[in-house]
């Protein structure tokens, strides 16, 4: 399955929200593996609002990581390797193993970013290689399509 295809069958929700929240900073992947970059979105959001799992998963990490609290979340039926979803700086709600349903809460976005505003970071990943979170969304960047004869 296309990559398309499995987020039409997630019924993926925002992880912060409603209404959707405002991106701080988009998406910007690194050149390679070790070169700077964002490999995520900054999604405003307040210290203590509450992160909600974007689709049903198990929590395959949840601690800290840099001094940042983590929360990985695995989205089964996504493919080999699953689509691995990542939220910090968190306080995590839930442990490593959890099995979680759309819209659970797994944690609470914690003080201290590297936004300008509070912000959630949010990473989507295949393996070892990021993803643009917002394919998970409606507001995924748009492509042109190459048009038939006709």
């Amino acid at each position: 399955m296309r990559l398309v295809t499995w987020i039409l069958t997630l019924g993926l929700l925002w992880p912060v929200g409603p209404p959707p929240p405002v991106i701080v900073r988009g998406w910007q992947p690194p050149p390679g593996p070790y070169a700077p970059g964002h490999r995520g979105v900054d999604l405003a959001a307040a210290p203590g609002t509450p992160v909600s799992a974007p689709a049903a998963g198990t929590v395959s990490f949840a601690g800290p990581v840099g001094g940042r609290g983590v929360v990985t979340l695995t989205l089964p039926g996504t493919g080999a390797p699953p689509l691995r979803t990542t939220f910090s700086p968190v306080v995590p709600l839930v442990r490593a193993g959890t099995p979680v349903r759309a819209g659970t809460p797994i944690a609470r976005v914690a003080a201290g970013t590297h936004c300008p505003v509070s912000c959630l970071h949010w990473g989507l990943l295949r393996g070892t290689r990021y993803l643009d979170p917002l394919l998970l969304t409606d507001r995924a960047p748009s492509r042109l399509l190459p048009v038939g004869p006709g």
